[in-house]
C-alpha cells in the first residue's frame, strides 16, 4: 500500500514540474505568466516567437506524463488488472492534476494538453497516436489550438473502449476529459466571441 500511495504522490510531484516556466528561465525569456494567455504551455511560449523553447517546454510536459504511466506500468506490471489498474488510474489522474495546478508553482499550472498526450502515449502507443492525430487535424484546418486541444480530449475516451473495450482508465480518461475541457473554458468563449488566438500569432 506505502508503494501505491508513493507511486501516487511521486506522479504528482512529476506533474508539478512546468517546463514552461523551467525553460523560459533557462533561455532567458519573460515568465510565461506574464503575457499572452499567461498560460505556463508551449502555445503561450511560442507567442515569445521562440519555437525552440516553445518545443521543448511541449516535449518536457507531454514526457512527464508519459514518465509517470511508464514507472508505475514497470511496478504495477505492463497490463495491471483488479485493484491494481485502480492504482494506474489514480497515477494518471495525479500526474495530471500536478500540471493543472503544480505545488512547484504556486498551484498555477497549465491547461493539460502535452501532459494529457504523454499520459495516452503511455498507456499505448496507438490511443497516443489517436489522439494526437485528432489534434494536428483540427489544429492544421483552423489554426486554434484550444478547439483541437477540446476535440483531441472527447476523442480519447472513445478511442479506448474502441481499442480495448470498458476498463476502469477510461474513468481516468474521462475524468481528464472534463478537467482539460473546464481549463480551456475561458478559450471557449473565446471562440464563441471570435476573439480566440490562432496558432502562431501574437496576443
Amino acid at each position: 500500500m506505502l508503494i501505491y500511495l508513493l507511486l501516487i504522490l511521486g506522479a504528482y510531484l512529476l506533474g508539478s514540474i512546468s517546463f514552461a516556466v523551467v525553460v523560459s528561465k533557462c533561455m532567458a525569456l519573460p515568465d510565461p505568466y506574464t503575457y499572452g494567455s499567461k498560460n505556463p504551455g508551449a502555445t503561450n511560449v511560442l507567442r515569445t516567437g521562440n519555437k525552440k523553447a516553445a518545443l521543448f517546454t511541449l516535449l518536457g510536459d507531454a514526457l512527464k506524463g508519459w514518465l509517470a504511466v511508464l514507472i508505475a506500468r514497470m511496478v504495477l506490471g505492463t497490463e495491471p488488472s483488479g485493484s491494481l489498474e485502480w492504482v494506474l488510474c489514480a497515477v494518471i489522474i495525479a500526474v495530471f492534476l500536478g500540471h493543472l495546478f503544480p505545488l512547484f508553482h504556486g498551484f498555477r499550472g497549465g491547461k493539460g494538453v502535452a501532459t494529457a498526450c504523454g499520459i495516452l502515449f503511455g498507456i499505448n502507443f496507438f490511443l497516443g497516436l489517436a489522439t494526437l492525430s485528432t489534434w494536428l487535424i483540427v489544429a492544421f484546418f483552423t489554426r486554434y489550438s484550444s478547439l483541437a486541444a477540446i476535440a483531441a480530449a472527447l476523442f480519447a475516451p472513445l478511442y479506448y473502449i474502441f481499442l480495448f473495450g470498458f476498463h476502469p482508465v477510461v474513468l481516468a480518461l474521462l475524468i481528464m476529459c472534463v478537467l482539460l475541457i473546464w481549463r480551456h473554458r475561458s478559450n471557449l468563449q473565446n471562440l464563441m466571441n471570435g476573439s480566440e488566438t490562432r496558432i502562431g500569432k501574437q496576443k
